[in-house]
């Protein structure tokens, strides 16, 4: 291949988050880089969430990193709203805070989806000297060449285009990855939770100003139900409704706005209060279902690579999907710069250092769901995250929560799992001891008295 400072092309299946973010580090590398996407442009202000998706993201340690490293994070600081933690409204009608760390920094910062994105196409541009070309969708790959076959989407004409490098950064259902992957010894773990979500606002006071607590995650626990709102800049919030697809309470079965208001009125009290348009959000917005993606190999022919949700789309409910796909760019953006004159040997050497933790974020993810759906009403399980706040704030340097380390650092995905068992049984091995000394301790005491009778 032609060196990056010599004028190696770069072509990017994909205008998202991942793949404007790595075009402008592809750029910065001396890559000339063209990006494709079938969507419109969304710096066109037009719905670019038809799919369903949503519209507000979480933005911790591991994007902030990438954004500060793109030398995008001041700009978009103003578009984002604190997280201290979350705020959770029960079942019965009571609330309660849980922060999210013990650090004042040991925040999330809630960003739309929208305005990230035009961020990032109007930097890779601008800055950069990225070309896009929007409207066009990916037909056909030749990885051994890298040839890509791209069709208009008005027009229906086809072209074709040639690069050094490939990317396919198109998301879960990724066409770069089915291509890639036609013909070759390949693996893909494709799976839809039975659950799917419907997005739902929170507008602002009639008379100004939020409805309820802005700088939080509000999350409504109830039965086979979950509601999760993200703050916006404008005194907002956006919710998001996760129902199962069938059975009993789920959007199968609540078909119209009015078995909505009975619905709501049923499993969260005081949430249909706080958005007045329920019964015509509900029947409007489209219901979005939930996917997740492990794959294998992420790369081929030393000139095709995936980033993304392309390889390791994750279930919401840790916040990290968005995270960990900006984590994706700046480990390839330092394996290119490790191995400069061997692309498949970066591309190898980025796929040996993500696919193991992306495969344990899929995981957390998953486990993570069912921690907001049912762990937020056990008073067990948030007994025990108090408890981990409160050893790692008398320990602070040797006790992390699970949930700090994914969210607040950029350990390893890994890493962070196996420190997280470690204290586990640390604390399970306490507990142990503890109630073996307390038991024995009775028993001491009872012998005593009988000798004292």
């Amino acid at each position: 291949m032609t060196g990056p400072g010599g004028g190696a092309t770069a072509a990017i299946v994909g205008a998202g988050l991942s793949g404007s973010l790595l075009a402008l580090f592809l750029a910065r590398r001396g890559f000339r880089v063209e990006v494709f996407e079938r969507r419109d442009d969304p710096r066109a202000g037009g719905k670019q969430d038809a799919e369903g998706r949503s519209i507000n993201l979480g933005l911790s340690a591991r994007g902030i990193r990438a954004l500060r490293r793109a030398g995008l994070l001041g700009e978009l600081w103003p578009h984002t709203v604190p997280m201290r933690g979350r705020f959770i409204h029960a079942p019965g009608g009571g609330t309660a805070f849980q922060p999210y760390g013990t650090a004042e920094h040991e925040i999330l910062h809630s960003v739309r989806r929208d305005v990230l994105n035009a961020t990032l196409v109007e930097a890779a541009e601008t800055r950069a000297g990225v070309r896009f070309r929007f409207g066009l969708r990916c037909r056909d790959l030749d990885p051994e060449t890298g040839t890509l076959t791209l069709t208009g989407e008005v027009t229906g004409e086809t072209r074709q285009v040639t690069a050094d490098l490939v990317v396919g950064a198109d998301g879960a259902f990724s066409a770069v990855r089915r291509l890639m992957h036609r013909g070759r010894p390949a693996e893909l773990r494709q799976e839809c939770l039975e659950w799917g979500y419907k997005e739902l606002t929170i507008p602002p006071a009639p008379g100004g100003g939020p409805r309820t607590p802005i700088e939080a995650l509000h999350v409504w626990p109830a039965h086979r139900a979950l509601i999760v709102a993200h703050p916006n800049t404008d005194d907002s919030l956006t919710g998001t409704l996760f129902l199962p697809h069938e059975g009993e309470g789920s959007f199968a079965e609540i078909r119209s706005g009015a078995d909505a208001e009975r619905f709501f009125d049923a499993r969260f009290p005081g949430a249909r209060e706080l958005i007045p348009d329920l019964a015509g959000e509900y029947e409007a917005n489209p219901v979005g279902s939930l996917v997740s993606v492990r794959t294998s190999p992420w790369s081929a022919a030393g000139r095709v690579v995936l980033v993304g949700d392309a390889c390791h789309a994750v279930y919401p409910f840790y916040g990290q999907g968005m995270n960990a796909s900006f984590e994706d760019c700046v480990v390839l953006d330092e394996c290119l710069a490790a191995h400069p004159g061997d692309m498949g040997a970066a591309l190898r050497a980025y796929e040996g250092l993500r696919r193991p933790h992306t495969d344990v974020l899929a995981e957390l993810s998953a486990r993570n769901f069912l921690e907001l759906r049912d762990g937020l009403r056990s008073p067990a399980r948030m007994l025990r995250a108090r408890a981990d706040l409160v050893l790692n704030r008398v320990f602070p340097r040797g006790w992390k929560p699970l949930y700090t380390m994914i969210s607040h650092t950029t350990m390893p995905y890994g890493e962070a799992l196996r420190r997280a068992r470690r204290q586990d049984a640390l604390l399970g091995a306490a507990t142990a001891a503890l109630a073996a000394g307390a038991a024995l301790g009775g028993t001491w005491a009872a012998r005593r008295a009988r000798r004292t009778r």
